[in-house]
């Protein structure tokens, strides 16, 4: 078998499994593990998927600047921000993490909602700066130039004192079996602390995102109460969520 039909095979196989394993691809396609790590290597360096110990992961996220991923699936994004927005409830505390999806969830957010709004976003809270119903925090940190979001251990610590009522979470990667990931070990444990207290959390994902994971973990799954989607994902993309008793949303 010549490589490129090995590469094309390998990624196939990703793209149904969500994963491939060297032991299974080193019989599946007939040659020795040193082969199929040769493949996975070539195959990372051209950025068609991420190798990790034992096998590959698909190469999706948000690792591109703020400004750049704006103009990425912005008819999804809108979309699923409007779903995402009309679940705020009046008096809630709500945690926006950083993003685009969840600077158009604050766009969405209706005018005469009273609740208060934490952020990480500069942006965001730019956003609502005027909307005369909020009281807004931007919690402080360290600035992510790139992801335009304040991370560290101040930022950390200051959202472990926080109980939302609800989590708007910005996805980079969630996988039926890994959970949710981030390509950032900054921004992981930002996440994570969001969700430490949370009573519900919202991951907001366009359909490209399922099935996919990062390199750092932020959360499991059962964590996640909410899938907010695009009614592009299709039902045997959304089937392994709905089974983990995920309540899924198309927008």
């Amino acid at each position: 078998m010549l490589t490129a039909e090995r590469h094309a095979l390998i990624l196939d196989r990703l793209r149904a499994d969500g994963r491939v394993l060297a032991t299974d691809l080193s019989g599946e396609l007939g040659v020795s593990r040193d082969t199929v790590r040769r493949d996975l290597r070539e195959l990372d360096e051209a950025g068609a998927l991420r190798r990790v110990h034992g096998g590959a992961l698909p190469r999706q996220g948000d690792a591109e600047p703020f400004a750049a991923r704006t103009r990425r699936a912005p008819v999804a994004k809108a979309s699923i921000a409007r779903r995402a927005a009309a679940m705020a409830r009046d008096g809630e505390v709500l945690i926006l993490d950083g993003g685009t999806t969840t600077l158009e969830v604050a766009r969405g957010l209706r005018e005469d909602l009273r609740a208060t709004v934490i952020t990480t976003s500069p942006p965001i809270a730019l956003e609502l700066a005027s909307h005369p119903g909020l009281q807004v925090t931007v919690v402080g940190g360290t600035l992510r130039a790139g992801a335009l979001v304040t991370v560290g251990a101040d930022t950390v610590q200051s959202l472990r004192q926080v109980r939302a009522d609800v989590v708007y979470l910005g996805i980079c990667g969630l996988h039926p079996e890994i959970g949710v990931t981030t390509d950032d070990i900054e921004e992981r444990h930002v996440k994570a602390a969001m969700i430490e207290g949370a009573a519900a959390v919202v991951a907001l994902a366009d359909h490209d995102k399922l099935g996919t994971a990062m390199s750092y973990v932020v959360a499991s799954l059962g964590q996640i109460t909410h899938l907010v989607t695009d009614a592009a994902a299709s039902r045997q993309a959304l089937a392994p969520y709905r089974a983990l008793g995920i309540e899924v949303i198309l927008a």
